[in-house]
């Protein structure tokens, strides 16, 4: 019997797997398109979702959406902050910032074109190193092949000549209109739990009787209200690993990890929600470290987007609507 039919056989099925895996790589596209405002944004898209990343500033992640759809990440162009470090403009979406907050070093501008590596379907974006801190941003972006999975990174590195005290803080301001979601630990009894089981930061201008918030037993809430200019913050020690944003029937889900032998900046919470007027933002917090010259501190989130998800107002329902989306994430 002669053995080529069966060499060309086993060839085929070598060829057809290799093309299989080279398409299910390609579905990713990566291109240029105009951004919002000015300049020109880098785009990646599976078919399923697209994401923007600025370019001419930042680092900014400025699109977050279905294609065709709502962007779920706001833009603010008009905001600004005058610092003893220049203009700081927050511009809008995701970005990558210092914490604990301190008035200049957190607000030195990044109004500045960024170097950008593409390497297949992750995008690299890397700011010069702040002269006055001494801290180098990098934000890089990996699209998922196919679904809506992002993986965003956050890199500061030390530059500078001394040790310095920081950690990695991404901050996503949100399309105005919508409400945070932040997980509640789950319920035990006083019989089964004496000890507490989080930390929760309030600031000086939290008022938790603001009708902004629904404080449930599942679940913490923060809606927007642009008639309420007041602001509003929390911070948690959240070790469900996630949070969320819902508006007009989307769900953008942040997925990230916590260390339980870590320290987390602003009394150890690793999860904070913000709000002021139109204005919203989802914060996490990467573990608080000591950087020596050239050591890096990084910090890791992952994003989900799905669509025609309602939100009931009772914490159990909410629970049944989002568990079979959360169950997707992990």
């Amino acid at each position: 019997m002669s053995k080529i039919p069966a060499m060309r056989s086993l060839l085929i099925v070598v060829v057809t797997s290799l093309a299989l895996a080279s398409s299910a790589v390609a579905e990713v596209k990566v291109d240029r398109v105009p951004c919002p405002g000015d300049g020109q944004c880098v785009r990646l898209t599976n078919g399923t979702v697209e994401v923007l990343v600025a370019t001419a500033i930042g680092p900014r992640i400025v699109r977050y959406g279905f294609p065709g759809g709502d962007n779920l990440l706001g833009w603010v162009p008009e905001t600004s902050v005058k610092t003893d470090l220049g203009v700081w403009r927050p511009w809008g979406g995701h970005r990558l910032w210092i914490a604990p907050e301190h008035m200049p070093r957190s607000y030195s501008p990044d109004n500045d074109p960024v170097d950008v590596q593409v390497n297949g379907r992750t995008v690299t974006l890397t700011q010069t190193v702040e002269p006055r801190t001494g801290i180098q941003k990098i934000l890089t972006v990996t699209l998922a092949d196919t679904g809506t999975g992002v993986t965003v990174g956050h890199r500061l590195v030390n530059r500078s000549l001394w040790d310095v005290q920081v950690s990695p803080w991404g901050l996503t301001i949100m399309n105005t209109g919508g409400t945070i979601i932040l997980p509640q630990e789950p319920y035990a009894s006083h019989d089964d739990a004496l000890l507490p089981v989080r930390a929760m930061t309030m600031w000086a201008y939290t008022d938790l009787s603001d009708p902004r918030w629904q404080i449930g037993p599942k679940f913490l809430r923060l809606r927007t209200d642009a008639a309420r200019a007041g602001s509003q913050k929390v911070g948690i020690a959240n070790r469900q690993g996630w949070a969320a944003y819902h508006r007009n029937g989307q769900l953008f889900v942040k997925r990230y990890d916590w260390q339980d032998t870590a320290t987390y900046p602003d009394f150890g919470v690793n999860t904070e929600a913000y709000t002021a007027g139109a204005f919203v933002e989802l914060e996490t917090l990467g573990a608080l470290v000591l950087l020596a010259p050239g050591a890096a501190a990084t910090h890791e989130e992952r994003w989900y987007l799905f669509k025609d998800v309602q939100q009931p107002p009772t914490d159990d329902a909410l629970h049944a609507t989002l568990a079979p989306h959360l169950s997707q994430t992990r």
